[in-house]
């Protein structure tokens, strides 16, 4: 008797999607897309804007091509004591806040250096204080008032009260001091991630060859901090340049006496908000943007950045 065969059916075939969601080509344009849409919505049309409302005089309701109206009135006290302001305060932080940072790290990444993560977390806390909270504690310390913290400190050592934010040498003095204690730690962290990368073999075989740790510091910490001193230092340049709400806040509003603390942010939103003269505030957010860019590309030229490593 003959064993019946077993029917084998046949193996259905997939079905090739022809969805574009499914599709290689297309794939990878979807899942860029949020960030083309955010970079045109958020980036691209605000600066175009700008560059267009630079040109024209904008009224509510209507706004009319003016030429460079705009940019012939920049040339005036009040900018240039803008640009004064924020280049000083600019210089006084990178002067504070590139060599001392750098210090500390140094001194924390140290093997004799006891309890590193309290140190690295107690230098950071500042930075997470809301720059207006920080700045209305440091008006109330640096008030004229005799009662003041800062006044009655400095007539416990025999000195007389100061009005702080209303000499602009004193005033200088407290921004520069706000964003130290707001951006040391910062800065702190950023150079220990780029001294904790370097091997420390380096360093061992320089203490063979009889380095000092001055030598060490000079011929193998700092070449190799390099990049991450130039990071620090173009966003020490940014930050500096873009400062606003610490001067806004130690002021409390964007009025200064003799204008001691208008920063060209501060210009811009006083023309362009408090004075609606939206196309004015455009134009002197332009050449913010130039001067930035021109700083930052000079500074990147001085280190070599454009220049291939030999």
């Amino acid at each position: 008797m003959e064993t019946p065969h077993a029917v084998v059916q046949p193996t259905p075939k997939l079905k090739r999607s022809n969805s574009w969601a499914y599709s290689s080509r297309i794939a990878p344009y979807v899942f860029v897309s949020p960030f083309v849409i955010s970079f045109l919505l958020f980036f691209a049309y605000p600066v175009v804007s700008t560059v267009i409302m630079s040109f024209q005089e904008v009224l509510p309701g209507q706004s009319r091509f003016i030429g460079l109206d705009n940019y012939s009135k920049l040339l005036n006290p009040t900018f240039y004591k803008a640009i004064g302001n924020s280049g000083m305060y600019t210089f006084w932080t990178l002067a504070v806040l590139i060599p001392l940072p750098l210090l500390i790290a140094v001194i924390l990444n140290s093997a004799a250096m006891k309890a590193k993560n309290v140190f690295r977390s107690t230098l950071f806390v500042p930075a997470l204080t809301s720059v207006v909270v920080a700045g209305t504690i440091f008006r109330l310390i640096f008030s004229e008032l005799d009662g003041a913290l800062a006044n009655s400190i400095f007539r416990a050592l025999g000195g007389e009260a100061q009005k702080w934010m209303a000499q602009s040498g004193t005033a200088m003095m407290v921004l520069v001091l706000l964003a130290t204690w707001r951006w040391l730690g910062v800065n702190i962290v950023y150079f220990l991630s780029g001294l904790q990368s370097i091997p420390a073999e380096l360093y061992e075989s320089a203490e063979i060859d009889g380095a000092t740790a001055w030598d060490k510091l000079l011929r193998i910490t700092l070449p190799l901090l390099k990049p991450v001193t130039i990071y620090v230092l173009t966003i020490s340049i940014y930050g500096g340049l873009s400062m606003f709400t610490e001067s806004f806040m130690m002021y409390n509003g964007n009025r200064s006496p003799k204008d001691m603390g208008l920063t060209m942010v501060g210009y811009i939103y006083q023309q362009g908000m408090e004075q609606n003269k939206l196309g004015f505030g455009s134009a002197i957010g332009l050449s913010l943007l130039g001067i930035t860019m021109f700083f930052n590309l000079i500074q990147l030229k001085f280190f070599g950045l454009f220049r291939k490593e030999e």
